[in-house]
C-alpha cells in the first residue's frame, strides 16, 4: 500500500476541484511526487481556506472555471492533454442541498455529466478517479456496511445527486469505455466512495471537526444537531491514498478495475458525533461545555457505515491511522512562524507515507 512516485513523476494529472479541501491535499501531495498537476475549479467557498494558506498553486497550474461550462471545461482538457483525471468538484454538504437544491444537482450531476463528456473527447486520458460519496447508497440505517453492489439512492439532495451521479457514470463506461474495447479506447473510469474526512485546514460551514475547532478557539459552546449521529470517520489523507492507488491501478491494468469502490475506515472507527466533540476538548485541555442542538433540523443519516473487502483484497488498501490518531493530526495541524500550513501538510503526508497498517 505505497503510492509510487516512480509512477506519478512526469505524469500529466488534472484535478477538478482543487481549490477545496480534498482537492488542495491531493494537489499538495501529486506536487510532492513530481505530477505535472493542473486544477481547474471555481474560487474556494470560504474566506479561510487551505488552498490559499498553504500556497498550493505553487508547483502547479491553477484554473479558475466552473465544471457547468461544458464548453470551458472541454477548452482545458483540449489543452492540457491530461493522462490522469480526479474529478473532486462538487457541492459536498448536505444543509446546503436543501436549502439550494438547483445549485447542487447542476453542479454534482450536470457537472459530472460535463467531465465525463469531455474524457471522452480527449485520447490521451487513460485513468479517470470520479470521487463520489458513502451518501450515494441508499441508507437502511441497519447495522452492517455497505457493499458496491447494494442499491443507490439518497434522501436529502446532496445524497440523492450522487447517487445520479453513480448510475450516469455507470452509463458512460458502459456506452463509450466498455471493457471489450480497452483497446481501443485505452480508458478506464472508477468510482470511488468515502466516508466523512478530516484533516487540518478545513474551514468549510457546518462540518463538526471545524465547528468545535472554531468553537475553541472562539470559546464557544459546541453546539451538536446529531449528536447520537455515527459516521465512518477518516484522516482525509486516508481516501487520497487510496485514490491514488486506484488512478495507478486503472493506468496501469486497466478495465480491470474501472468499478465502484468503497474506502472507509476500520470498523472501531464509526463513532458519534459526541464522542468526536469530547475527545477534541479533552485533548484540546477545553472545559467547554457540548451543548444539544434541540431545534428541530433537516433529515440526516444516523448511521452509516461501509464495507471495504473488495477495496482491502483487490487495491491492497486499508486505513493506517485509527481515529484518535487522526483526530490528534488534526489538532496538531496549527501553522505557526515556524511552520507554515504548506510545510504542515507535506510533514503528516510524508508521515502519512511512512507509516504502516496496523490492527486496530
Amino acid at each position: 500500500m505505497v503510492v509510487k512516485s516512480t509512477f506519478w513523476h512526469n505524469k500529466t494529472v488534472l484535478i477538478t476541484g482543487h481549490t477545496g479541501f480534498k482537492g488542495s491535499w491531493l494537489s499538495l501531495w501529486l506536487q510532492q511526487l513530481g505530477a505535472k498537476v493542473i486544477g481547474f475549479s471555481l474560487e474556494s467557498p470560504t474566506q479561510t481556506n487551505l488552498f490559499e494558506q498553504a500556497d498550493v498553486s505553487t508547483g502547479m497550474k491553477s484554473i479558475i472555471g466552473d465544471i457547468r461550462d461544458l464548453a470551458q471545461l472541454q477548452l482545458v482538457f483540449r489543452e492540457v492533454q491530461p493522462e490522469i483525471v480526479f474529478h473532486l468538484a462538487a457541492q459536498s454538504l448536505v444543509k446546503e442541498s436543501y436549502s439550494d437544491p438547483v445549485n447542487t444537482y447542476t453542479t454534482n450531476v450536470i457537472g459530472s455529466l460535463n467531465v465525463l463528456e469531455a474524457v471522452r473527447q480527449t485520447p490521451t486520458i487513460r485513468s479517470v478517479v470520479m470521487v463520489s460519496t458513502d451518501k450515494c447508497y441508499d441508507n437502511k440505517e441497519w447495522a452492517w456496511g455497505y457493499r458496491e453492489i447494494d442499491p443507490l439512492g439518497g434522501h436529502d439532495p446532496y445524497s440523492s445527486s450522487k447517487g445520479c451521479m453513480e448510475i450516469m457514470i455507470a452509463s458512460y463506461r458502459a456506452s463509450y469505455f466498455p471493457a471489450e474495447d480497452y483497446a481501443q479506447h485505452k480508458t478506464a473510469i472508477a468510482s470511488a466512495r468515502a466516508g466523512n474526512v478530516i484533516g487540518g485546514g478545513d474551514w468549510a460551514a457546518d462540518r463538526l471537526v471545524p465547528d468545535i475547532l472554531n468553537g475553541i478557539k472562539n470559546n464557544q459552546p459546541i453546539s451538536l444537531r446529531y449528536p447520537h449521529a455515527i459516521r465512518p470517520w477518516q484522516h482525509v489523507l486516508e481516501p487520497l491514498c487510496g485514490y491514488m492507488l486506484l488512478a495507478e491501478k486503472l493506468f496501469m491494468h486497466g478495465s480491470h478495475y474501472a468499478q465502484s469502490w468503497n474506502f472507509g475506515p476500520n470498523d472501531d472507527s464509526a463513532k458519534s458525533v459526541k464522542w468526536i466533540a469530547e475527545y477534541m476538548l479533552k485533548k484540546s485541555a477545553s472545559t467547554l461545555q457540548v451543548v444539544m442542538d434541540n431545534k428541530a433540523h433537516l433529515h440526516e443519516a444516523h448511521y452509516l457505515k461501509l464495507d471495504c473487502s473488495k477495496t482491502n483484497m483487490e487495491l491492497n488498501w486499508q486505513a493506517k491511522w485509527s481515529l484518535s490518531e487522526a483526530l490528534d493530526k488534526v489538532l496538531s495541524w496549527s501553522p505557526s512562524d515556524k511552520y507554515s500550513a504548506r510545510d504542515l501538510c507535506l510533514q503528516q503526508i510524508a508521515e502519512y507515507s511512512a507509516s504502516s497498517v496496523r490492527n486496530k
